[in-house]
This record gives structure tokens, sequence and C-alpha cells, in this order.
């Protein structure tokens, strides 16, 4: 019987304490989004550029499109303190949704090289969009494998010239 009143005891005290953890995780939660919420719209966009995390999605209002940094595809570039005969390129692929269209994967390379069909900018419902930064860089000891899940990007986005060729993608 004692035995039973310990363990029964016991219980009760773990539960009690599962239930305080909940409620002060709850409350830093809080104030993250209470206080993240201000930093978050200053820092994701600087002279334009919207900042995305490697896996981050954002709902851009002035836009009317969601935009999901899915991550770097191919990144060939010269890793930093080596002799390349090309300079690479990072290909970030970006997933976009307008508020009346399907998703759509957009890649987006650090360059412009059309002989190798890597575009730095494209359209998409109306608008251009255009891949301005791509960090962090390869380094020779690491690579670029070791950099996967690490990424982020820069993008501006303009409303697209009406004049110019708009097919291509």
């Amino acid at each position: 019987m004692f035995h039973k009143v310990i363990i029964l005891s016991l219980g009760i005290f773990a539960l009690t304490g599962c239930d305080a953890q909940k409620k002060s995780r709850m409350n830093t939660k809080a104030a993250e989004m209470s206080t993240g919420t201000k930093s978050t719209t200053t820092n994701n966009q600087k002279d334009g550029v919207i900042y995305l995390n490697e896996g981050e999605n954002k709902f851009l209002r002035e836009y009317q499109m969601n935009v999901t940094f899915k991550g770097v595809s191919e990144d060939s570039r010269c890793p930093e303190g080596v002799n390349c005969i090309w300079a690479g390129v990072a290909l970030a692929q970006v997933e976009v949704m307008g508020t009346s269209t399907r998703p759509m994967i957009l890649n987006l390379a650090s360059g412009d090289f059309p002989g190798r069909n890597y575009h730095q900018s494209t359209e998409f419902n109306g608008y251009t969009i255009t891949l301005q930064d791509i960090a962090p860089y390869p380094k020779s000891q690491d690579g670029a494998k070791a950099l996967a899940g690490k990424y982020k990007i820069g993008i501006t986005i303009e409303k697209a010239d009406q004049s110019a060729d708009s097919t291509r993608k």
C-alpha cells in the first residue's frame, strides 16, 4: 500500500511539472511572437530585397503572393580560396503561388547563363522575381554539401515590364 501512495504522488508531481513547462513554453512563444513580428518585417526586407531562410514560407501581402524557399538544387560556385576555370552558379528553388494561381517552382540562378538555361530573373503572375543574393558562400574545406539547410536567399519582386517579351520563363 505504501508503494502505491508513493507512485501515485510521484505521478501527480510529474504531471504538475509537465503542466508548468507547457505554460512557460506558451508564455515564451507569445513573447517571441509579440516582439518577433516587428523585427521580422524590418529584417526580412532591406532596400526592397526580401530575405528567406531555407524552408521558410512568407505571404507577401503587397504582391498577393506566397513565396517559399524550397532549397538549393545545385551549388557549383567556386569555393573561397580556390582557383577555378568556371565561377559556377547556385540554383535556388523558389515556390511561388498567387492568390488565384497554382503553385509554381522557379529555378533562380545566382547569375545569368542562357546557354546553360540559368536565369537570375523570371516572370510570374505579372511580376519579375530576381535572385539578388545567396549565402553562405562555399568554403574549400567543407564544400557545398556541408551547407545543406543553411542557405539564405534575397529576392526582389517588381512589376513586370509589359513591353518586354513575356513568354520567357
